[in-house]
């Protein structure tokens, strides 16, 4: 028999673990010969093999999203009455979102009447025990895997592909018929395609003919931004109820559709680590039931089932906790499904060397993932009246308790805030809740309200959901807290995984009045639209267009009329024109000083971005300056630059892009770090630093920083976001006079310990000996083993209140109180009246938190501390927000703040700038 010499050397090279380099150029990591990911798959020949679609096994590199939709494609043509490809949107780059159902063909043929009588089932309104029963008996249980949210954990998508595959055609696994006639699956194996493929591009472009697994090989260290995020660097797996992005947002509806049972969302993490899944960490969210904690215990009890048997290493209950709703594993807990998260160590490229020495390869990922998706779907076959029946009981439960609770309904007015009260009622509708806009004016819950105030019913399938949204406080487990605040106390960190704060009206700074009855009024269903109509009122020849400030659709209003070269002017004091009374801020568009076709270009931008324009007869205010003032101020157009790429934060740079580009609907330059000490930045109005990353001041050097300043003294506005104002305020830097505190509790306990000098005053070296102390409780021993100049202790993510000097022109349109979410451990001194003026500062010690955990030093130092700041400089000035007002684009109520650092700034500097 005659040999072929190059597969002799490949099953060679493969036995020893080396890579071989295809045709397309491309370096592979075979899989060994005779390797099976289910040893006695047996797969149907009529089922194309990956190899004959892709080129390679699953496991052997890393598919880009194209090729994955082409690998279903295929499926979908050798098995369409098993396979249903559905499109459901597109990513900001253009790349399809979709999903693959699996399932018998006898479930295939009725897919729509059983995503509608799952719904049906889900609805104890529309249908009663006997229906209900009637439904469980034919209905299949519902399993939604969702892979790849994040980018940059390849294995998730390529085992989605490879369980496909394996429902598909594996003769040799005994469950896949039970698994597909008890059950539908339904699997999205590429939910963030654009970051994949950015993840997929990096790693590729370092990829040599050897695979290299050293953990800082430049295929595993990726460049800024990273693949985790999508195209605007957000986190989508945090986005859930914010529904910011078109990920999660067109992809919500499309689980409101099908109402799964069991949701898996599936992760990598670190590479050091083995396999993680439920139970899940501690704390658990107080509106989760005791069925659905069972469910995923009971899940992960068949995944360590199979693990063993294969061998497989994995860890439960620690690091990734249930609390926090904008999860992928956390949101479709509040609609009746279970949800849970896998996470597998990864190997980020094709082979990735562990600590212990043993090396991760990417086939093992798939593996691991592969055995625990199969898992789920085992689990969820086999339990199909369980889960159905209650699935049902918790959505009917959910009705009972909205009838039974103390707050039967909110009432979210529609005055003084349209625009945020028509984006709150959206959002909770793309949230697949309830909500109703009143017809007529009507009394409830003792006053009044207008015509298009919101009416949500807690009576509703979705009240669990809503309590964890519209509740100003989603209580934390007080012994987890406990716990919390004895590792502090030790000097260890929380075990806080997320944010502890999120409730919507507080965030949007929207009034939402908790009613103890149901209003009685007609209602409107409201959609998912978050936008209110604009307007132009009043008519006649209008000597001038007015605005008001204060809301997101006046921003989009006057973004879009510098675009279009319109001439506006900012009020720097509130009056009353035409009967109406306008705040400081708003927006003035003289007839005399802007083209004759004035008119309908304003109603134009007003329909589009939603503003209400006022038309006034006369340039003589009622009351405050008139219209020809020197008051009103002239915005030039603008130029605005953010600093990106290194060495930003890479989330606060994408939320600060994403604000201005698509909430304010203005463009910005993005301008890498590694150009600020060269570029010619005095073309820029406005100067955005996001929070930094790899630290600003090493980064940028002495010249950096002096070309800062120069940009600052020529004219310019420099705005600094959450730690960007520690790199303003180090002293070596001095852009800012704001100076951070240490902790002001650790400083009373060393003062209280008398601790040690170090030697006498101004000794160059220290002393042989230190003098002795007596130590005589456990708490004088902690503060003398403190480390010092130690920050106060960090908050993981609340909402704490700040209030505003209205007087100031920052504060133009702003409430006199804000909702601040607190990250982290800065806290700045006040500013002197004479180094710069103080907007916002926090609120007193006992008002101060408005949700969420704040640890009791922190509470009382950050008490009255600054918030936002203004200080002059030169002909120009920096407005420094000491935390990120732009985080996760979900404080709307901030957003005016932002908006006037961007927009109302350049028109109080001295210095003309060019266009």
């Amino acid at each position: 028999m005659r040999l072929c010499l190059p597969l002799v050397l490949a099953a060679v090279l493969v036995s020893a673990g080396a890579s071989v380099v295809h045709a397309d150029g491309l370096t592979r990591l075979p899989n060994p010969p005779g390797f099976e990911y289910w040893p006695g798959a047996d797969p149907d020949p009529a089922i194309p093999a990956p190899r004959a679609i892709l080129g390679h096994a699953i496991g052997e590199d890393i598919v880009p999203s194209a090729d994955v939709r082409r690998f279903f494609d295929a499926l979908a043509a050798a098995a369409p009455d098993r396979v249903r490809i559905i499109d459901y949107g597109r990513s900001w780059e253009g790349r399809p979102l979709w999903y693959a159902v699996i399932g018998s063909p006898a479930n295939l043929a009725r897919l729509d009447a059983i995503a509608a009588g799952t719904r049906e089932l889900g609805d104890p309104r529309r249908s009663d025990r006997a229906r209900a029963d009637a439904l469980i008996r034919e209905l299949p249980a519902t399993i939604w895997l969702g892979y790849s949210v994040h980018g940059n954990e390849p294995g998730t998508t390529d085992a989605a592909m490879l369980t496909a595959h394996h429902l598909l055609a594996s003769r040799g696994d005994a469950r896949v018929a039970t698994m597909l006639g008890n059950a539908l699956v339904v699997i999205n194996p590429v939910q963030n395609p654009d970051g994949r493929d950015r993840f997929i591009h990096a790693e590729r472009a370092t990829r040599g003919p050897f695979p290299d697994p050293d953990p800082i090989a430049a295929g595993r260290d990726e460049p800024w931004p990273g693949g985790r995020m999508n195209h605007y660097v957000f986190d989508l797996n945090r986005d859930w109820f914010a529904q910011t992005q078109p990920e999660t947002r067109s992809q919500a509806p499309e689980l409101l559709r099908f109402l799964p049972q069991v949701v898996v969302d599936v992760h990598e993490m670190g590479t050091d680590m083995t396999y993680f899944f439920a139970p899940e960490a501690e704390p658990a969210n107080p509106h989760l039931t005791p069925a659905q904690l069972a469910t995923a215990n009971a899940i992960g009890a068949n995944n360590a089932r199979w693990f063993d048997r294969f061998g497989l290493a994995y860890f439960t209950g620690e690091i990734f906790d249930a609390f926090y709703p904008g999860y992928g594993s956390g949101w479709p807990n509040y609609h009746g499904m279970t949800a849970m998260v896998y996470e597998q160590g990864s190997s980020r490229g094709l082979v990735a060397a562990r600590r212990d020495g043993s090396r991760l390869t990417f086939r093992d990922t798939v593996k691991s993932q592969f055995i625990a998706g199969l898992s789920a779907i085992e689990h969820v076959a086999m339990n199909r009246e369980r889960l159905l029946r209650e699935f049902r009981e918790y959505r009917a439960s959910a009705v009972e308790a909205g009838r039974r609770a103390k707050v039967r309904a909110w009432v979210v007015p529609s005055a003084p805030k349209p625009a945020g009260a028509r984006k709150l009622a959206g959002t909770l509708a793309g949230n697949g809740l309830e909500v109703g806009e009143a017809e007529a004016s009507f009394r409830a819950c003792g006053r009044d309200f207008p015509a298009g105030s919101f009416v949500i019913d807690a009576a509703q399938p979705g009240h669990r959901l809503l309590r964890t949204l519209m509740d100003p406080e989603t209580p934390m487990d007080p012994a987890f807290v406990e716990r919390q605040r004895q590792r502090l106390a030790r000097g260890l960190p929380d075990e806080i995984y997320d944010v502890t704060a999120w409730s919507l009206p507080l965030m949007a700074g929207v009034e939402a009045v908790p009613c103890s009855a149901l209003p009685t009024v007609a209602q409107r269903p409201v959609g998912a639209d978050t936008r209110v109509p604009g307007r132009v009122e009043g008519a006649g020849e209008p000597v001038a267009w007015v605005v008001p400030w204060g809301e997101a659709p006046a921003v989009r209003f006057l973004a879009a009329a510098l675009r279009d070269g319109l001439q506006v002017a900012t009020s720097d004091e509130g009056f009353r024109a035409a009967g109406v009374d306008f705040p400081g801020g708003s927006l003035v568009l003289r007839r005399a000083a802007n083209p004759a076709d004035a008119a309908a270009r304003i109603a134009a931008i007003a329909a589009a971005s939603g503003a209400r324009v006022v038309a006034v007869g006369s340039g003589r205010a009622e009351s405050g300056p008139d219209l020809g003032s020197t008051k009103m101020l002239p915005v030039p157009a603008l130029r605005i630059g953010l600093v990106w790429d290194q060495p930003t934060e890479r989330y606060s740079a994408g939320w600060a892009r994403f604000v201005i580009e698509r909430e304010f609907e203005h463009p910005v330059t993005l301008i890498r770090g590694a150009r600020v000490a060269s570029a010619d930045l005095s073309r820029f109005h406005v100067l955005v630093l996001p929070a930094e990353g790899a630290g600003y001041e090493g980064f940028l050097g002495k010249t950096g920083v002096e070309a800062l300043k120069r940009y600052v003294d020529r004219g310019g506005v420099l705005v600094t976001l959450g730690t960007a104002t520690r790199f303003a305020a180090t002293p070596s830097v001095d852009l800012v006079a704001l100076r951070r505190e240490d902790s002001a509790a650790e400083a009373a306990k060393a003062d209280g310990a008398d601790k040690d000098d170090g030697g006498k005053v101004g000794s160059e070296t220290p002393p042989p000996t230190v003098r002795g102390v007596e130590i005589d409780d456990a708490t004088k021993l902690t503060a003398l083993t403190a480390a010092p100049g130690i920050a106060p202790t960090p908050v993981s993510g609340a909402l704490v209140r700040a209030t505003v000097d209205r007087e100031h022109w920052l504060a133009a349109g702003i409430d006199p109180e804000l909702a601040v979410l607190v990250v982290g451990s800065d806290i700045y001194a006040p500013l002197r009246r004479d180094q710069g003026q103080t907007v916002a500062n926090f609120a007193a010690v006992d008002r101060l938190v408005a949700s969420g955990v704040v640890w009791d030093d922190s509470r009382r130092q950050l008490a009255f501390k600054p918030f936002v700041v203004v200080q002059p400089r030169g002909a120009g000035m920096v407005i420094a927000f000491t935390q990120d007002p732009n985080v996760r684009a979900y404080l709307d109520g901030l957003a005016p703040l932002f908006a006037n650092a961007l927009f109302r700034a350049p028109a109080k500097v001295s210095a003309t700038r060019p266009n």
